[in-house]
């Protein structure tokens, strides 16, 4: 899943294509190595995404703008009073290095023409966005670099930026067919993919497995390759060099993106699916939304996660310790046993022995039940009685203990997921309040301020034009599935996974079988089983659902229903999103 430096190259002319000479209307920094630039022209507006987080730096336009923060960071400050009205003019890439350089003419404070240059360094966890001067000077940076944390290249205000270190390979633009055959054989105890990665700059492991498996199928040994396969596979690189892009992603069967690359991938056969796009900005976009989205929500909700998964660890350490004494509780009717045959013997037993011999007419033998010497034959009978009485009690007590504890652990498992699937601040704090509702968390809304109003509901519309309503959290479903739904409404919701509650709303007309499977899939996609296929979403009509008393939000039991298998589909659901 590497941004190879051909792909940036193919990246470079697109945004140049698109946004040289428009200007920076506005600068967002969404978290801490995020950006996004907002370039209007003649032709409108663009969002321009830079990450330089670890695993997902990247540049492309996106769709799917990320939630800013309430307050703007200091570095996003900076970059507004530098970036803000500025035009780009340019859009540059050394070779097929990994960093592209954004040229703008700005003007200063007192208004002197100047120009600045935004880079973008895509290295995994060395990747930046750095702002550097016309002098070369660095004005800041997304990750500022100092001499401990590097001693070979520091970033830092005021610096002159140097680019990174090259790489001891050439670049494909300038390596012959010969050359290529030469290198791959000169590096030995390889796979040929794997050498050629080493010895062409610009590709990316997909890409040269690709290219080893077209040239001679399987990724042999350098030791093991002949001539003439060294040959081909120095031929069939030469080929990216005038390679017409069509920008592709490598599908699962499960319906996860693998991989990505900017020409057809054949090496997986009919295992995978190859899904193609007009342009490298969806690609990316398409193809890091779900990675990002977690990210995100990991960042904007760490207090919270950690939180939560405190609680669910507790809960089910308290769980285990009581099933354990559960356990102990099982051969409570030993114990009355034990009672019952010291009576009925108590004529030949005497006090002071350590046990008693004893028939046992249940199971006609002779037993041996342990005694205490300082009791009497009574008295040792009436402490067994006394021990089973207590586990008797202690069952009673630890089996509703249970219930109530898978309860909890249900409810929280609910909360967990509703977490993980929370994309916006506002999404984030309704969850927090619940918890504080809940009695998990201490409300610390200051008095006579108004809690914000809750959030709607995520609207869809199916293909033959019904209304489908996704909950986003526990409370919510509680309010969409039993206030705001209509009795001959449709619920759906995931069959023993953790998700939202969806209702289709049928306005008293009968659901057509391809809204039903759309719903599921919307429902499936709400839920923890996202990434799964073949999901069990239940449906009925929401008059057979009821809430039991003093249950958690979000509960709702029913017994008349049907099951639908899909795979969740995040095109198909961001296609009926309103």
């Amino acid at each position: 899943m590497a941004l190879d430096g051909l792909t940036l190259n193919f990246i470079k002319e697109e945004i140049a294509a698109a946004a040289v000479g428009c200007r920076i209307e506005k600068v967002h920094q969404p978290s801490r190595e995020e950006l996004v630039l907002v370039l209007r022209g003649r032709n409108g507006a663009h969002k321009l995404l830079l990450s330089a987080r670890a695993n997902s730096p990247k540049i492309h336009f996106t769709a799917f703008p990320p939630e800013n923060p309430a307050k703007p960071p200091m570095l996003c400050m900076l970059l507004r009073k530098h970036l803000t009205n500025a035009m780009l003019t340019a859009v540059r890439q050394e070779g097929l290095e990994r960093a592209l350089f954004l040229d703008f003419d700005a003007t200063n404070e007192i208004g002197e023409p100047v120009k600045l240059t935004l880079c973008i360094e895509i290295m995994a966890q060395y990747s930046n966005i750095i702002l550097i001067n016309e002098q070369g000077n660095i004005l800041d940076a997304v990750k500022r670099v100092d001499s401990e944390t590097s001693s070979v290249r520091q970033i830092l205000p005021g610096m002159l930026y140097k680019m990174p270190p090259k790489q001891n390979k050439p670049d494909l633009t300038d390596i012959s067919a010969d050359g290529i055959a030469q290198a791959i054989s000169d590096i030995p105890n390889k796979a040929a993919s794997n050498a050629l990665l080493g010895c062409v700059q610009g590709v990316s492991p997909i890409v040269c497995r690709e290219i080893v498996s077209r040239a001679i199928g399987e990724d042999k040994r350098t030791e093991f390759l002949s001539n003439a396969e060294l040959n081909t596979i120095a031929a069939e690189t030469q080929k990216l060099k005038t390679v017409e892009p069509q920008p592709c992603a490598v599908i699962d069967a499960g319906g996860k993106p693998l991989d990505f690359s900017f020409f057809p991938i054949t090496q997986y056969g009919d295992n995978v699916r190859i899904k193609y796009y007009e342009t490298f900005s969806e690609l990316l976009d398409d193809f890091y939304y779900e990675k990002d989205r977690i990210e995100r929500t990991k960042q904007n909700s760490s207090e919270l996660q950690k939180l939560v998964s405190n609680l669910i660890q507790r809960t089910a350490r308290k769980l285990d310790l009581q099933s354990k004494e559960l356990e102990d509780c099982a051969d409570r009717e030993q114990l009355k046993i034990n009672a019952e045959l010291i009576a009925a013997n108590i004529y030949q037993l005497q006090k002071g022995a350590p046990f008693y011999e004893v028939y046992n007419y249940y199971t006609n033998e002779n037993i041996r039940i342990n005694a205490n010497p300082a009791l009497t034959p009574n008295e040792n009978s009436q402490r067994y009685y006394k021990e089973y009485r207590k586990a008797k009690t202690a069952e009673q007590m630890l089996t509703t203990l249970i219930a109530n504890g898978e309860e909890e652990l249900a409810y929280l498992d609910t909360v967990a997921d509703a977490l993980s699937r929370a994309e916006t601040t506002a999404q984030i704090a309704e969850i927090k309040h619940e918890l504080a509702h809940t009695g998990y968390l201490k409300n610390k809304q200051k008095p006579g301020i108004k809690a914000p109003k809750p959030l709607a509901p995520m609207e869809y519309e199916s293909s033959d034009g019904f209304m489908i309503l996704v909950g986003r959290n526990n409370e919510q479903n509680d309010r969409l599935s039993l206030k705001t739904a209509a009795k001959n409404d449709i619920w759906l919701h995931t069959q023993k996974f953790p998700g939202s509650h969806t209702i289709i709303v049928t306005e008293g007309e009968e659901i057509p079988e391809s809204t039903l499977v759309e719903a599921a899939i919307i429902a499936a996609y709400h839920s923890r089983a996202r990434q799964s296929s073949g999901v069990p979403v239940d449906y009925t009509q929401v008059r057979n659902l009821k809430k039991p008393q003093g249950a958690k939000p979000g509960k709702v039991i029913y017994h008349v229903y049907n099951t639908l298998y899909v795979t969740p589909d995040r095109d198909l659901v961001n296609k009926l999103s309103k």
